[in-house]
């Protein structure tokens, strides 16, 4: 397999931050457009991670809608769950548990999170 073009590797990295950014139109455009919904940066995190980890509620919602994995573990073993548990980020917690995230997964799972941090789940 060859290695992918400068542009597309730069390509992802601008989606990558629209994620972290929350600028959710521009992401979900890229991904109705044919950027995969689990593309991940170098430590595996998705697109869903990243907008979970940073707080945004409608990008994780809507990358969810468009079939985004809500249970893919990042490459430490993470779930997007107990990141954001982790962060706070309630109204992302309720995004992600509403589209079915399993609060048993990852390293510590988001359930062994919340209950670390006093958090409801």
């Amino acid at each position: 397999m060859s290695e992918p073009s400068p542009e597309l590797v730069e390509l992802a990295h601008q989606v990558l931050d629209l994620a972290r950014h929350g600028e959710v139109e521009r992401l979900l455009g890229y991904v109705d457009a044919g950027v995969p919904v689990d593309l991940t940066d170098a430590g595996g995190n998705t697109l869903l991670m990243l907008a979970s980890y940073h707080g945004h509620a409608a990008a994780v919602s809507g990358l969810a809608e468009r079939g985004a994995d809500v249970d893919a573990l990042n490459d430490r073993g993470q779930s997007p769950l107990a990141g954001a548990l982790f962060k706070g980020e309630d109204a992302v917690v309720a995004a992600l548990l509403s589209a079915g995230a399993d609060p048993d997964l990852g390293t510590p799972t988001a359930r062994a999170t919340a209950e670390m941090f006093g958090r409801p789940l």
